[in-house]
């Protein structure tokens, strides 16, 4: 890793000085045409000056920060090359009129050197932006002969320098003059570099998408102005701005692509400039249509083509808005996205893979830079699952299930959100934060239903092992004893029965315990509303609440379990209204209504602003999830508070 990082720091410090060492090419070869005749000297507003000053110094800075950058390596090697080009079309006069030696190398390099940056900045570039890799592998051909092109042009220009023409001092390498092999491969090349970058571009996830999109325009600007300039003469300022301004908007692409908001200029040029191809076709097709049919009436042609072309306008901004919106945004119908959102979700193995799933899915739709699906149990833990990178002032919108808050979608990005969109997929969201949560719920449950389970029989194994067992052995001693000491002496066996008799008591005492762990004998005794009158009772005694018990509805058909389960929930909430709600009064509501409904509310303090569920708390619920109900625990509408549970009853 050091090693690396050394080489890495020795390739950016490289980098500087081939830049640096470009600028001075340049400014010795203007200082050298200071010397040299002016019909042999090298213009000023050479456009390959303009590619050594500005290129090499913004590859230099790339490379700095990213020293692995091959679109920064190739920028370099560009702007170097050009500088030398620059350097020999004086250089080589200057040794010329001087006589030195040297001055035919440099007279030969000033023919043809200038193809090395023109065609690799035209036709690789656009092949490797901006990652360094090529989109498919199927270009790779393609990528091969626009590296050899260059070489194929200045063989050319070396076996024939006289085919070059000239326009204000700069050399122009005239295509339609050239052999058309030579000529077709250059344009050809061309054109599958443009094919390369719009695949990309369509492939690309938005980020990728805004960096080609910075490039987009000066560089489609500039190829046009360059390739044109190789066939008619064009004005060497609006050359050499648009030189310079290329690599200036390829540093903002890999640097600092979300400065601007780019995706607003490419989307209505797209559209406008579909629009005025069609507006124009339906123009002049009508016009064609009918000056054939009315040969002699010209302006009843123009008129019609007029009108059609009016009537199609706004239909045709909508049809092209939306196919532009989806080529640069992806769908934005929310309830296609929705449908897709959850087509992906079908492929998850679990609620929490789906979940990543979702923030992943959520991301793309959105266009955000970084999305958080947070999930809240009912134990008030969060379950988050994310995707990108959040910044500073997210969006927050609740999401909320029949009414309840399940947990939150977080997203941020630099443009104005589309809240409306991300409020749809929250409602589809909520859906999936509820499902995770029941898993969550459903999963602790049962972690913990099997760890009650496997207490309960380590207390048992335990009570018989150590209490039960023992005991029963010391009654069979006894038994033993008395046999044999009736023998001997009859009156003493009276002692021993009586010690085997109050063993015996002892041990059905704590056999009877161990039942009632098992199932209240109260309930089999007095039905479960006698047995949680009893329970208030027991709880009013001395300093406790008072405790009124009402029952509606029919209780004699309800299931063990669900008797089980309401006594115990009951049993825990009069324990805590008893040792920590100081209250003076407590109400059981025993309500049948298909459902068995409990509820025990107080009149004392209410929670606490920093409760936590507790053993007690965890228990009731588990209770109620265990026959697939609810509990809650939450403050009263008059002060103390409220235990809810309600639990299924099959018919």
């Amino acid at each position: 890793m050091l090693t690396v990082r050394h080489s890495e720091r020795a390739g950016a410090r490289g980098a500087l000085w081939l830049a640096l060492t470009a600028v001075l090419l340049v400014f010795a070869s203007l200082l050298l045409g200071l010397d040299v005749p002016e019909r042999r000297r090298m213009v000023w507003w050479h456009p390959e000056i303009v590619i050594a000053l500005f290129w090499t110094p913004v590859a230099a800075f790339l490379l700095r920060h990213r020293p692995g950058l091959r679109v920064g390596w190739v920028m370099l090697a560009a702007g170097f090359s050009a500088s030398v080009y620059v350097l020999s079309l004086n250089l080589g006069p200057w040794l010329d009129e001087h006589d030195r030696i040297g001055a035919g190398l440099f007279l030969w390099l000033s023919h043809w050197l200038w193809a090395v940056d023109t065609f690799i900045l035209t036709l690789v570039l656009p092949l490797i932006f901006p990652d360094g890799r090529l989109v498919s592998r199927h270009f790779r051909p393609v990528l091969a002969l626009a590296c050899a092109i260059p070489l194929i042009v200045s063989v050319h220009l070396t076996i024939d320098p006289d085919v070059r023409s000239f326009h204000h001092g700069v050399s122009v390498y005239p295509l339609q003059d050239v052999p058309w092999p030579i000529s077709t491969a250059i344009v050809g090349t061309l054109l599958l570099s443009m094919v390369s970058m719009v695949v990309r571009f369509v492939k690309s996830p938005p980020d990728v998408k805004r960096q080609i999109g910075w490039v987009i325009y000066p560089g489609v600007l500039g190829q046009a102005i360059i390739w044109v300039g190789e066939v008619t003469p064009i004005g060497d300022p609006i050359r050499n701005t648009t030189i310079a301004a290329v690599p200036i908007c390829i540093a903002i692409a890999i640097t600092r692509y979300r400065l601007y908001d780019i995706d607003v200029v490419i989307n209505r040029t797209l559209v406008y400039a579909g629009l005025v191809i069609v507006i124009t076709g339906v123009y002049f097709a009508l016009v064609g249509a009918t000056s054939l049919l009315v040969a002699d009436r010209g302006s009843l042609a123009g008129l019609a083509g007029a009108i059609a072309a009016g009537a199609v306008f706004e239909p045709a901004r909508r049809r092209l808005q939306r196919a532009v919106d989806r080529l640069l945004h992806g769908e934005r119908d929310p309830y296609r996205l929705a449908d897709g959102i959850n087509r992906r979700l079908q492929a998850a193995s679990d609620p929490a893979a789906a979940l990543a799933v979702a923030a992943e899915a959520v991301r793309e739709a959105l266009r955000a830079n970084g999305v958080i699906i947070e999930v809240l149990d009912r134990d008030g833990r969060a379950v988050t699952a994310d995707s990108g990178k959040m910044e500073e002032r997210p969006e927050v919108i609740p999401l909320i299930w029949h009414g309840e808050p399940v947990g939150r979608l977080i997203f941020s990005r630099r443009r104005t959100p589309d809240l409306r969109l991300a409020s749809i997929l929250a409602c589809n969201l909520a859906e999936l934060a509820n499902a995770a949560r029941l898993a969550a719920d459903v999963q602790r449950s049962r972690e913990r239903i099997l760890r009650t389970r496997e207490e309960e029989r380590r207390r048992l194994r335990r009570d018989l092992h150590d209490g039960l067992g023992p005991t029963l052995a010391s009654l069979a001693m006894t038994v033993d004893a008395a046999r044999i000491t009736l023998k001997r002496d009859p009156e003493a066996v009276d002692a021993l029965l009586e010690d085997l008799r109050s063993t015996m008591g002892r041990t059905i005492g704590d056999i009877r315990d161990l039942v009632y762990d098992l199932r209240p004998p109260a309930l089999d005794d007095l039905g479960l509303a006698g047995a949680i009158r009893a329970l208030g009772g027991v709880v009013s005694t001395e300093d406790g609440p008072r405790v009124d018990v009402h029952v509606e509805g029919d209780l004699s058909s309800l299931p063990a379990a669900a008797e089980v389960a309401a006594y115990r929930i009951v049993q825990e909430a009069l324990t805590n209204v008893h040792r920590h709600a100081k209250a003076r009064a407590a109400v059981v509501h025993l309500n049948m209504n298909g459902d068995l409904h409990v509820t025990v509310g107080d009149d004392g303090v209410g929670l606490p602003s920093d409760v936590r569920s507790g053993i007690g708390m965890s228990s009731m619920r588990e209770r109620a999830a265990e026959l697939g109900g609810s509990c809650s625990v939450a403050p009263a509408p008059n002060g103390g508070t409220v235990v809810s549970a309600r639990l299924p009853i099959p018919p």
